[in-house]
């Protein structure tokens, strides 16, 4: 019971780690240096709280452009208008700025003046979810650690356009238009501390190429991906969350050791067209198989090597990890084997 509580407390430290990290900087106390305590000019389209001087509420307005920034301005609620541009000048005071959400708006790549962006030197956060960017924007600033763009039409990422973003920590691709030439062997260089990569809802065929090093949540759910290379996973040794339901994946376009990758804790392989359980790490936790077209569960080769001489008190140490299992939608029939459960003791749910 401890060990699973250690595991649920884990996972969401894992989960979350790139969003609590980086709000840790966000939230703290501004220097009184940093902004004039009585500048407390608010644009006439907006809302300044009192009690919160350093936001800026936009929101829901109608707005077409974006209003003069006050320089004491850290976080920017722009969601839900028609703004269509990013120009240089209503930012130029705006040197605080850590956070600005312009999701919902109609923004295209035309529409983003060059530097306009990358001349906020602090910013951490940038939302611009439900746009009309064709390609990632660039350039960047720096100092970035969150960059939302799911919901738009990206189909391009021009080249460097990552190089200088060694901070960012999650990049978020969903549900846009990004085919398998979007990627170069280079496109993800410089991510060095990227953590969770989320590319679900494309049209990807293939695996994307060379990841950073320090992925550890990859999500690729819904697309057309009918394969996996062999040593995939060599060039992201630390992934642990592996989400790639809704996709083409069968027995043939996997690498010959399977998910055998010590460091994956969680993999999602529903809604796929597998027909066998692929081999898997003793170090995995949740395995989720459902609706495939798998007919029967070959333990003797899915059981994850154990060693032969440990006593059976340490089995449950050092033996498979594998908590949780979904078999259901295939075409197994019950009931489940016995020498499933003698290999995965530690299994608390197997749906079937």
């Amino acid at each position: 019971m401890a060990s699973t509580i250690c595991f649920i407390l884990w996972v969401v430290f894992v989960t979350d780690t790139v969003w609590t990290r980086s709000v840790r900087q966000v939230y703290e106390a501004s220097d009184p240096e940093d902004w004039t305590m009585h500048d407390f000019d608010c644009p006439r389209e907006c809302f300044c709280p009192p009690s919160f001087p350093t936001a800026l509420y936009c929101e829901n307005r109608g707005l077409k452009e974006i209003p003069a920034i006050p320089s004491r301005i850290w976080y920017l609620y722009l969601e839900n208008n028609l703004i269509e541009t990013i120009p240089e000048k209503p930012f130029e005071n705006a040197t605080q700025l850590r956070w600005i959400n312009l999701n919902k708006n109609k923004i295209t790549n035309y529409g983003i003046e060059k530097g306009a962006l990358s001349q906020l030197k602090k910013l951490l956060f940038l939302f611009l979810e439900d746009n009309e960017l064709e390609e990632v924007p660039s350039p960047l600033p720096r100092s970035l650690e969150q960059l939302q763009l799911a919901r738009n039409k990206v189909s391009r990422i021009p080249q460097g356009t990552f190089s200088n973003l060694e901070n960012l920590t999650l990049l978020d691709l969903q549900h846009n238009k990004l085919l398998d030439n979007a990627f170069q062997r280079d496109t993800f260089k410089g991510l060095k501390n990227l953590m969770q990569l989320n590319m679900a809802k494309n049209a990807l065929r293939n695996m994307p190429p060379r990841l950073p090093a320090n992925t550890m949540q990859l999500f690729l759910d819904n697309n057309s991906i009918e394969g996996i290379p062999e040593n995939y996973f060599n060039v992201i040794p630390k992934v642990a969350f592996l989400r790639l339901n809704h996709n083409k994946l069968s027995d043939a376009g996997l690498p010959s050791s399977g998910f055998n990758v010590s460091s994956i804790l969680d993999l999602q392989l529903s809604h796929n067209q597998l027909t066998k359980v692929p081999k898997i790490s003793a170090h995995l936790q949740h395995l989720y198989l459902d609706h495939n077209k798998i007919r029967n569960v070959n333990v003797s080769v899915i059981c994850p090597s154990t060693p032969t001489t440990l006593p059976v008190e340490d089995s449950f140490s050092y033996g498979p990890h594998l908590r949780y299992l979904r078999l259901d939608g295939n075409e197994i029939k019950p009931p489940i084997p016995m020498d499933l459960m003698t290999c995965f003791r530690l299994l608390q749910a197997v749906i079937i």
